[in-house]
């Protein structure tokens, strides 16, 4: 995988983040830049931590499944756009512990378990892509920090502009992301057997 493909990769992951940081940004009057900063560090970090953590396992499974491992990353990357899409045409939600009090206030930072709970629920995806990018051979030390610096900008850029453009941006991301994470699988899939 290129590093051009990888990068596409990671919009198409940072795209749940995005929607969740428009709706966050959306649920406050005027967020300062500070707290969206620290918003923006929950998503990527939250990324990059689930990419790591799916490559530890696909890397263990790898020898299991390499004969067939170009189909396993275009049925995973598949699946979850597919998820994506359907999320981002049906108004999927994030997960949801509760009210919170600091929603709608002005500058106020979100709660610190709503916010690890939205991240670590946006970033599930980010495990069974890192298995994908096991089976495929990337670098994690190239993969995990691209992924989670994506997700980290485009969170801080949903935060700021959520206030002002409210959820529906957040949507149309997450569909776009779903449809680049397909192309990707097929990619895969038809660049190895093309090679075959």
């Amino acid at each position: 995988m290129t590093v051009a493909a990888l990068f596409i990769l990671a919009i198409g992951l940072g795209s749940d983040a995005f929607a969740a940081a428009v709706a966050n940004g959306a649920a406050t009057a005027h967020p300062r830049l500070r707290d969206a900063i620290a918003t923006a560090a929950y998503f990527g970090t939250a990324e990059g931590l689930m990419v790591a953590l799916g490559f530890g396992l696909g890397t263990g499974f790898r020898g299991m499944i390499e004969s067939v491992d170009h189909w396993a990353a275009f049925a995973l990357l598949s699946g979850i756009g597919g998820k994506m899409i359907r999320d981002g045409l049906l108004g999927g939600k994030e997960p949801d512990p509760g009210p919170d009090p600091a929603a709608a206030v002005p500058g106020v930072r979100q709660a610190p378990l709503r916010m690890v709970l939205t991240a670590v629920g946006t970033s599930i995806d980010s495990a069974v892509v890192g298995v994908t990018l096991a089976l495929v051979g990337v670098s994690l030390a190239l993969a995990a920090p691209l992924i989670g610096l994506t997700s980290f900008t485009m969170s801080l850029i949903g935060v700021l502009l959520g206030h002002r453009l409210g959820p529906l941006l957040g949507r149309k991301a997450e569909i776009l992301g779903g449809i680049a994470l397909i192309l990707i699988g097929a990619h895969i899939l038809f660049d190895h057997l093309g090679a075959g």
